[in-house]
């Protein structure tokens, strides 16, 4: 049985609780890790199999930077421990309008030496036929370094290197335990046992809210979101990662990824679905999803509108009200440390996640820690931004998307 007593525990062992864990480890804490599924399991918002790696973020100076040096993180990742955890088969974004996030994100790829291009539509239409402009894009933003995350397999792997570090790993669901003024004591789990910790990371995802729920129920919004895969014709190359870079279409609320592993084609709609119980909610995709999927598919790569569908699988967004991540202290217990609210763009941004929270467990400031001194990551700067540029249900902020 493990020990029960630990220097830092970490609840969740999704992208950042296992980074966390990870980062805590190698600064030279004993760390326990624990999750109530397991790794990437299917509940998790950090499994499946893919997901989007790119370093374009608008004018955000900061998240453009930490997801430059999260990729290399990855790279490193994957290269220490002999598995491919990114492919770098690019990114790229069909702009409808110019002046708006592509710009802005050329701009500032740009004056930090990140390899980006602006492509027209025939110069689009060329290097990739597979894609139809619709007649509706004005433009294409290039990112070559950027790619395609292995998700369930990145976060197994960085649990697996963890524990090869000394770090303890469990399979427990847990919930705050005894408290003494400001300290949380415990953590217990299922069975009734409880496990103490000098500091305690909840890193719990959508799970967030049920744990904390006076203090995360505003705060974090938990919904339902479909993606669909598409199988391509036999015998067809040129929609796999190798012929065919993942892909964002921004104002139409799309997202998707060649065939990685003679897999689908994964079409994925970037907008809230109806809240959602990450423990209880059915994983069954709405059929409307696979319409517009479909619809979709019609526009932009028409040779798949009429593909049959392979797989289709049922994540979820946990969102904070403005769209940024939280990381930060309890406000009212000076041990226990929030990390969530990743707003369907976090998974990236793993291995800077746990840099900063091992960071500031040792005492770091924000800025210090990597942050940018504003305080965003706070608990208390929760400010809710406007949907973004098509309004209603779209998740179009520039730090609201994959």
């Amino acid at each position: 049985m493990l020990p029960a007593t630990t220097d830092v525990l970490v609840v969740g062992a999704g992208v950042m609780g296992a980074w966390t864990a990870l980062r805590a480890r190698e600064a030279g804490h004993t760390v326990t890790l624990i999750d109530a599924w397991g790794t990437g399991h299917p509940r998790a918002t950090s499994s499946d199999e893919t997901r989007i790696m790119r370093c374009a973020y608008g004018d955000d100076r900061l998240m453009t930077t930490w997801a430059m040096r999260a990729r290399d993180a990855w790279l490193a990742a994957g290269a220490a421990w002999g598995l491919p955890l990114l492919v770098t088969n690019g990114v790229l974004w069909f702009a409808r309008h110019e002046g708006g996030f592509e710009d802005a994100s050329l701009v500032m790829l740009e004056g930090l030496g990140e390899p980006v291009e602006r492509l027209s539509v025939q110069e689009l239409t060329a290097r990739w036929p597979q894609i139809s402009d619709g007649g509706d894009v004005r433009q294409a933003l290039w990112e070559p370094n950027a790619g395609t995350l292995m998700a369930r397999r990145g976060v197994q792997a960085t649990v697996a290197a963890f524990q090869h570090a000394g770090g303890r790993y469990a399979l427990a669901g847990a919930r705050p335990g005894h408290t003494d003024r400001d300290r949380l004591l415990d953590v217990v789990d299922q069975s009734g046992r409880r496990w103490s910790a000098g500091s305690v990371v909840f890193a719990c995802g959508p799970w967030l809210p049920k744990v904390w729920p006076e203090l995360l129920g505003g705060r974090i919004r938990v919904t339902k979101q479909d993606v669909v895969s598409f199988g391509p014709p036999a015998g067809d190359a040129s929609l796999r990662s190798e012929a065919l870079p993942t892909w964002v279409d921004y104002d139409h609320a799309y997202y998707g990824f060649p065939t990685f592993d003679d897999r689908g084609f994964k079409v994925g709609p970037d907008r809230y679905g109806p809240v959602f119980d990450p423990s209880h909610g059915e994983r069954v995709v709405d059929p409307e999803s696979i319409r517009l999927a479909r619809d979709y598919l019609r526009l932009r790569f028409p040779a798949m509108a009429d593909a049959p569908v392979v797989e289709t699988r049922v994540c979820q967004y946990e969102r904070s009200v403005d769209g940024q991540f939280i990381l930060d202290r309890h406000p009212d217990l000076t041990n226990v440390w929030i990390a969530g609210g990743g707003s369907g763009h976090a998974f990236k941004h793993g291995p800077m996640i746990g840099a900063y929270l091992a960071a500031r467990l040792d005492g770091a400031s924000d800025a210090d820690a990597g942050g940018a001194g504003d305080d965003r990551f706070a608990l208390t700067a929760r400010v809710p931004r406007d949907a973004g540029r098509t309004g209603g249900d779209t998740i179009t902020e520039s730090w609201g998307l994959f």
